[in-house]
């Protein structure tokens, strides 16, 4: 986890994503253990997170636009060159019932038309998915194809689709879980249509693109960040061997 001797003005932009995750992680660590619970532990964690990342990037990048997931839009950001997108607690349900460690902390930044570095913390697993060192994707292990889905609501074309391609599906938390789930070799595919907004998926997409694995829309079309609208409803990650499979069957059978 995060090194307290560090000086974050000498980190490139990989290094400070790390960086930066990590802070916001360990500063959830410590909510998470101040005894609150449902709801309240909830709010706590979103604000706590939100102030830090909100700290340091206005400290150390005061030059760069910033999106989060829980903070106000400043439109400025679409005429800036930098942008950091920030989800400061992805999966605030899981974080809130310890000691479930499927959440976690995204801060991607998109320069010049494109993500550009990426950092995915898993604070309660002790481990930062990160872009400036891509993590190596291990050999698949299971013979069958896993998809990653939601716990609480699996959407019904993904399980049309685990049944034409013979996949089992994997139930886990946020989004930047279940794509990271992917590089770890917990999951094979995550195929997602059920909504989701830039900050849910910039990070974990930097990191799965970093690793080699295919990123797209549900209809195999590029994932675009920094946009006026923030909406991005659909995202398929998975492994390249996949991805033909997956995207011909969206095509053929749509989302709903």
């Amino acid at each position: 986890m995060t090194d307290t001797a560090v000086d974050p003005s000498t980190l490139d932009d990989h290094a400070f994503a790390v960086w930066a995750a990590e802070q916001a992680g360990e500063r959830l660590l410590q909510v998470r253990s101040e005894g609150l619970e449902g709801r309240e532990l909830k709010d706590a964690g979103d604000r706590a997170a939100q102030e830090r990342l909100a700290q340091v990037l206005a400290e150390h990048r005061p030059d760069d636009a910033v999106l989060s997931e829980e903070a106000a839009d400043d439109k400025a950001r679409l005429s800036a060159r930098r942008v950091w997108i920030i989800d400061p607690l992805d999966g605030t349900r899981e974080f809130s019932e310890p000691p479930r460690d499927d959440w976690a902390v995204h801060v991607a930044l998109w320069e010049d038309g494109d993500l550009a570095a990426g950092a995915v913390a898993q604070p309660a697993l002790g481990e930062t998915f990160n872009t400036g060192r891509p993590p190596v994707v291990p050999a698949r292990t299971s013979d069958r194809p896993r998809i990653a889905v939601s716990r609480t609501r699996p959407p019904a074309f993904v399980e049309a689709l685990a049944a034409e391609i013979d996949a089992e599906l994997v139930p886990m938390g946020s989004a930047g879980v279940k794509v990271m789930s992917v590089v770890r070799d917990v999951a094979d595919a995550y195929v997602h249509a059920g909504g989701q907004y830039e900050w849910d998926n910039a990070a974990p997409v930097a990191v799965a693109r970093a690793a080699g694995l295919f990123c797209s829309r549900v209809d195999g079309s590029e994932l675009a960040y920094n946009q006026d609208d923030v909406s991005l409803p659909d995202l398929i990650v998975c492994r390249p061997e996949l991805a033909e499979a997956i995207v011909d069957f969206v095509k053929r059978n749509g989302t709903d």
